[in-house]
């Protein structure tokens, strides 16, 4: 059995897709998937030429993070899976506006304690974030960012970023990219694979 650990930023919508193909590769490829929190907004804190729009796109973003984290303090690690698949599913489908609102219903639609969207406003699990989020980037770079996944075959484990991809394959597309991305990533030596991107991470 292969493992994946996929550390996410719920408002990422590359890190989205990615999740959604992770959970397809699940289904056709000997892989367990674990979930981690990392940050945006922690990530691009006070870095200098970052675009005023996505300075903006950036300012609700603890909320989420924070949330999620606390859920995992509660609950455990397994946790957030379903979580953050309920957050994603308002923010990437639905639309929702990034609140409380959100944090209440996602909470909710999983039976977990709905007092947890107050820690989108504290710094109370913030220490927990920050060590989640350093645990997922340190080994790939911290100028990087999500889907930042890590790998553990046989004992032997590799970190990358990536794949940047949408729409997110399903069935054995996702495990034929799974692959592709494996034998690449356990290549010693192998940095980067690009193209210019040519379509937005969600259909709107």
């Amino acid at each position: 059995m292969t493992t994946a650990d996929m550390w996410f930023d719920p408002r990422c919508p590359w890190a989205w897709n990615a999740s959604r193909w992770l959970l397809e590769v699940e289904r056709v490829r000997p892989v367990t998937v674990r979930f981690h929190v990392m940050s945006l907004f922690v990530l691009n804190d006070g870095r200098d030429g970052i675009e005023e729009w996505y300075r903006e796109w950036l300012k609700p973003g603890m909320g989420p993070v924070r949330v999620a984290v606390a859920a995992e303090q509660k609950y455990g690690p397994e946790v957030l899976r379903d979580l953050y698949t309920a957050l994603g599913n308002r923010i990437h489908h639905e639309r929702a506006p990034i609140g409380r609102e959100l944090y209440v219903a996602a909470l909710t639609e999983l039976g977990l304690a709905p007092e947890l969207a107050d820690a989108a406003d504290s710094t109370e699990y913030d220490a927990a974030l920050l060590a989640s989020h350093h645990a997922g980037l340190e080994p790939v770079g911290e100028d990087l960012g999500t889907p930042t996944i890590h790998v553990t075959v046989d004992g032997r484990r590799t970190a990358f970023f990536g794949p940047v991809v949408a729409p997110a394959p399903r069935g054995e597309d996702a495990g034929r990219l799974w692959d592709g991305v494996l034998l690449v990533a356990g290549t010693d030596g192998f940095f980067e694979l690009k193209r210019a991107r040519t379509r937005p991470p969600i259909e709107r």
